[in-house]
């Protein structure tokens, strides 16, 4: 009976607390919400944004505004060449790819195509390119072709896919001009370094060779010159000698670097007597060869024991402002030893030395102590 009488007391006590804590009308508003409908609350005003914006993206809103709507691929072509910045014209190329109605022709691919290889925006460039190899561009042009295949020419790893490109210009109403044909045989030619994988593209530069004829392409002495190099660098100098006898019948006229290709490749071949040949007729002609032209013709006719001709290159050389290599003189002036000429070795020897530019003391220094070892 205490008990209930304890917790009744202790009951009247709390409420009469709370009643002291809370208000009579606790939340005076309920009734005015009460009266008006249920929506959204109002929306705060936007607060401007205190970013300051950047010049790039002050001159690309100023370029987009330019482009109104309806607007041409003659304009966005006009817009691109107006673009100092590669990124700036490469945001406005994606920006109007996107508008509707609207597609990118071949010669605004061509242009953007040059603004990122010039820019050096090199992944944005085979971006480009598989873009036009998977159909994005309706109809490719020759320009727009040679451009990408100029540019997989110049990166190594890209290599194959100028080939994929050339495939799609075979496939399509434009066909490969002189200019494709010379770029990816010099790509060809380019990677001829050791035997073995040059006789692999030998192949593919043959099968280049036939298609440029079936198609009616008419080379010019870049191309042959480049199919001679192909075949003078494997050896088969009877082919070499074939294309450089029809160059006439296209109307092309042989250059240094058409007898040098000959004369080198027919020395290495063995036959020396050929390569001699094409050296004076381009001496005759007065063609000057290239370094390593004069370089193999001394040596080859040292090792024939053709001192007085290997001699007279070798001359014919430091009078062009040319000069050997250690290897070069070392060949002339050893043969000479071993062939019983130690003297005339020697005063060839000292008659280079005298020569300006001819060699320095250290080259001296070598060829005198290898003459004097070779003539114990």
């Amino acid at each position: 009976m205490g008990v209930r009488v304890a917790s009744n007391a202790l009951l009247s006590f709390f409420r009469s607390k709370s009643k002291l804590l809370l208000p009579t009308n606790p939340c005076p508003l309920l009734p005015a919400l009460a009266a008006r409908p249920l929506s959204s609350p109002p929306c705060p005003p936007p607060v401007p944004s205190t970013r300051t914006r950047t010049p790039l993206e002050k001159q690309f809103d100023s370029w987009i505004d330019r482009l109104r709507p309806g607007f041409s691929p003659a304009d966005v072509d006009t817009a691109l060449r107006a673009q100092a910045d590669p990124d700036l014209a490469l945001d406005i190329f994606r920006w109007a790819s996107h508008r509707r109605g609207y597609r990118h022709t071949a010669a605004v691919y061509h242009t953007m195509l040059q603004i990122a290889v010039s820019g050096r925006r090199f992944h944005q460039a085979e971006g480009l390119l598989e873009e036009v190899l998977s159909g994005a561009c309706p109809d490719p042009d020759l320009p727009l072709f040679n451009a990408m295949v100029r540019f997989c020419c110049s990166r190594k790893h890209l290599f194959s896919l100028a080939f994929d490109v050339f495939k799609k210009m075979q496939r399509s109403s434009c066909k490969p001009s002189i200019e494709t044909y010379s770029m990816l045989l010099a790509a060809l030619v380019g990677r001829f370094h050791q035997p073995n994988v040059s006789f692999v593209y030998l192949h593919a530069v043959r099968s280049l060779v036939r298609q440029m004829k079936a198609s009616g392409v008419i080379p010019d002495t870049y191309a042959l010159n480049l199919i001679i190099k192909a075949y003078s660098k494997c050896l088969e100098m009877e082919d070499a000698v074939r294309v450089y006898k029809e160059m006439g019948l296209y109307g092309c006229e042989p250059n240094e670097y058409t007898f040098g290709y000959l004369a080198k490749g027919l020395c290495e071949k063995g036959r020396i007597e050929q390569g001699v040949g094409f050296y004076r007729e381009m001496r005759e002609r007065g063609l000057v060869p290239t370094k390593s032209v004069y370089m193999v013709l001394v040596c080859s006719l040292s090792l024939e024991r053709r001192f007085v001709e290997a001699i007279d290159v070798m001359r014919d050389m430091l009078g062009n402002s040319m000069v050997p290599d250690l290897l070069t003189y070392r060949t002339l002036l050893e043969s000479l030893c071993r062939e019983g000429k130690a003297n005339e070795a020697f005063q060839l020897l000292e008659e280079l030395r005298n020569a300006d530019g001819s060699m320095d003391d250290r080259m001296y220094s070598n060829l005198l102590d290898g003459l004097h070892w070779l003539c114990q």
